[in-house]
């Protein structure tokens, strides 16, 4: 028995892909699998991780809980589409390079797509506010200090620029 497939239209990173999938199919999955967009990691597929973090309409969201056909009416933006207009490194993406804010890197997009969010409701936090903001993504070995210090960083870049 073949499962029935349905045409949706997602727009990610800026442009328009037209897709056939199963009702079931998840946003990661679609984003990763039909669309070649890997930087979606998928950790512990119950939304707990926070690898697979995009951003939906420039929030935060989990693309392991999200079905494909739920997300058509977003702007969905995954960790390839933060960079800068002109090709260059976003503040966010700026900072865990200069701060090593990265071991593994398997957890990074997670961290890069929930900062980003996070700097554009609070572009100058505290510090406690910068651990706050890292909250819901979890990293098995940096020990989240060189995180915290890149997101002051982004802050400051983000400012300077």
């Amino acid at each position: 028995m073949s499962e029935t497939l349905h045409d949706i239209r997602l727009t990610v990173n800026g442009v328009v892909h037209d897709l056939r999938v199963p009702a079931r199919r998840l946003l990661s999955d679609a984003l990763r699998h039909d669309l070649g967009l890997t930087g979606t990691h998928v950790g512990c597929e119950h939304g707990v991780c926070g690898a697979c973090t995009i951003l939906l309409d420039g929030e935060p969201a989990r693309a392991c809980l999200m079905l494909a056909v739920a997300a058509q009416s977003w702007a969905i933006t995954t960790v390839e589409g933060l960079a800068e207009p002109d090709g260059s490194l976003s503040p966010v993406q700026q900072a865990f390079a200069e701060c090593h804010g990265l071991q593994c890197g398997f957890c990074t997009p997670g961290f890069l797509t929930t900062i980003t969010a996070g700097l554009r409701r609070d572009p100058c936090p505290t510090h406690e506010r910068a651990r706050d903001m890292i909250g819901g993504n979890l990293c098995r070995c940096t020990g989240y200090q060189n995180i915290v210090t890149a997101v002051e960083r982004s802050a400051e870049i983000g400012a300077a620029r």
